[in-house]
């Protein structure tokens, strides 16, 4: 239908965009983890003694290990609030499923940053949350727990990051046909053995893929750390800011910024594996 001239001339431009604004930086950064950094200066000699360093360096390991924990509360998280969510505007909102489903999406308009200095102000000593514990009687002083621990990061991300579960999981829910569920209903299951048996098995795709984008989106978080986290929450994303910066060991933060980008392809490929598995055809 198209002549190969055209063809040519369509793919060429996007083609180069991403060889040279996507691929060449990964190789960049892929030959900079068999670099050093020698008195100051970046020395180009083949060597793995960045990834000897990674894997033999506790500090490394727990911090990693730190980040998992954190990325996997806030996927377990961002699941239970998503899913029934995206479940009652699917199947029960009614004609208010257009506007709850704006009041979702809003939260995506605000920057990061303001999110990120809201939750700030509301978990800080002189926070809200705190006043409301006093004005409550509840507590006597401030409570410290709330800022500057993983739990404030936790809840932060899971704020942040509920949105991009949600959606995958509601579209999901969207392409069930309706005739499955009501077959289920005329053959004597009730509610529970029809979500059970029929709507949770449909929406794995969906629910894979918003528990893919939650984990792998905390697990290069780095400003929810920075701004309500402190030293007990540091992620492996503030350590590889921290290379590339005030450290300049730009060789040893490529090479953890390529272990990161391994296992995220990794979980990437399971994921799309399981959801062609469990896709409805």
């Amino acid at each position: 239908m198209y002549s190969r001239t055209y063809k040519t001339l369509v793919a060429v431009p996007p083609l180069l965009w991403v060889g040279v604004f996507l691929l060449l930086p990964y190789a960049l950064m892929f030959a900079h983890g068999f670099w050093l950094v020698r008195d100051g200066f970046l020395v180009h000699q083949w060597n793995v003694q960045n990834y000897r360093a990674l894997f033999t360096n506790p500090l490394y390991l727990q911090v990693f290990l730190r980040t998992a924990r954190i990325a996997a509360s806030v996927t377990l998280c961002s699941l239970l609030l998503g899913y029934p969510l995206a479940y009652y505007l699917s199947f029960h909102a009614g004609p208010r499923k257009e506007f709850l489903y704006q009041l979702v999406i809003i939260p995506l308009w605000v920057s990061y940053l303001v999110r990120g200095y809201a939750w700030k102000t509301i978990l800080g000593s002189d926070g809200v949350l705190n006043g409301f514990l006093q004005y409550l009687h509840i507590t006597r002083e401030p409570v410290s727990f709330f800022l500057y621990s993983p739990f404030a990061v936790i809840l932060v991300l899971t704020h942040i990051y509920t949105p991009f579960v949600f959606l995958p999981i509601y579209a999901a829910l969207e392409h069930i046909p309706r005739p499955l569920v009501e077959a289920s209903q005329d053959l004597g299951a009730n509610r529970s053995a029809t979500f059970l048996r029929v709507i949770l098995p449909l929406s794995i795709p969906g629910l894979l893929a918003g528990a893919a984008f939650a984990f792998v989106l905390s697990l290069g978080d780095f400003l929810a750390p920075l701004l309500v986290g402190g030293p007990s929450a540091t992620m492996i994303a503030n350590i590889v800011q921290s290379l590339f910066g005030a450290a300049y060991d730009w060789p040893l933060g490529a090479a953890i910024s390529v272990c990161i980008l391994l296992i995220t392809i990794s979980l990437l490929f399971a994921t799309e594996r399981l959801e062609k598995r469990w896709s409805f055809k």
